[in-house]
């Protein structure tokens, strides 16, 4: 019986999920298909369980107490993704939120790694990882010629991770030319200098391997945090002082206050 109600607590669950629209904000939306399936697979398991347990109720048995905690610990690890979705708050990430994970810029790297084991990635979304180094090498050189001919980059919610991991991987392909691009605003100090950038939280595959992206902004207007703007300006060479060296940022031209969308995450698609 407790197999059947676990099981069917994760069939209601992606239904909660999926019908709430905040499974994109635990995974992929590319991979959403992959939810259907499960909670289709965990409605047949169920049905499976109860079954079993109709069956097994005619027949008297009993267990031993070791049998009876073993079994007991095997339904509490089952069930506890099932305890942290109901009881635990959901948030919807913000400036605030990138403090309270310690966004510190990595000196030597844009990811790291946080206190749970989960990939922390700053700035660049990078995938290197999932590929050979070839094959990321050629994915990444038959992608920027979608956009060395433009002359205007216009960053949407589709392609938003695709160009910044290319800003930073090919800066001097993207140094000079126009972009377009939509975001919140954080602001960095280090020492007597205050640094803006332009950002929006992305998923590559699932939330362990989220991150905060996006650019730094020169403007002579100052926005608060979580500000939503949508600027345009020049791509240029900035020199950070807490990476001590030049990273992409923008020279904004125009930049026009917006509201947060209805879906603040961006997602990897391959």
């Amino acid at each position: 019986m407790i197999r059947f109600l676990i099981l069917s607590g994760y069939f209601e669950l992606m239904m909660y999920l999926m019908a709430s629209g905040k499974l994109n904000q635990y995974i992929n939306v590319h991979y959403s298909y992959l939810a259907e399936i499960s909670m289709v697979l965990a409605l047949f398991l169920s049905v499976v369980q109860l079954i079993n347990w109709v069956k097994a109720s005619k027949q008297k048995h009993r267990n031993s107490p070791k049998m009876i905690l073993k079994n007991s610990m095997s339904y509490l690890l089952l069930a506890l993704p099932l305890f942290v979705c109901l009881f635990l708050p959901y948030e919807s990430l913000d400036a605030s939120v990138v403090n309270n994970k310690g966004f510190v810029f990595p000196l030597s790297k844009e990811s790291g790694t946080s206190d749970d084991g989960t990939t922390v990635q700053y700035l660049k979304p990078n995938t290197s990882s999932y590929f050979t180094k070839s094959d990321y090498d050629d994915l990444m050189k038959k992608t920027l010629k979608t956009y060395q001919n433009s002359s205007l980059i216009e960053v949407t919610e589709k392609n938003y991770m695709e160009v910044m991991e290319l800003i930073y991987d090919y800066p001097s392909e993207f140094i000079g030319k126009k972009i377009r691009l939509t975001g919140f605003v954080y602001n960095n100090a280090s020492g007597e200098q205050n640094y803006h950038f332009l950002f929006r939280f992305g998923i590559i595959h699932c939330i362990a391997d989220s991150g905060v992206f996006g650019l730094m902004i020169q403007t002579n207007q100052d926005y608060k945090d979580n500000t939503w703007l949508s600027v345009e300006g020049t791509i240029i060479s900035q020199f950070f002082d807490v990476y001590k060296r030049n990273i992409p940022a923008i020279q904004v031209d125009q930049a026009q206050e917006v509201d947060q969308p209805s879906n603040p995450y961006v997602y990897r698609s391959f």
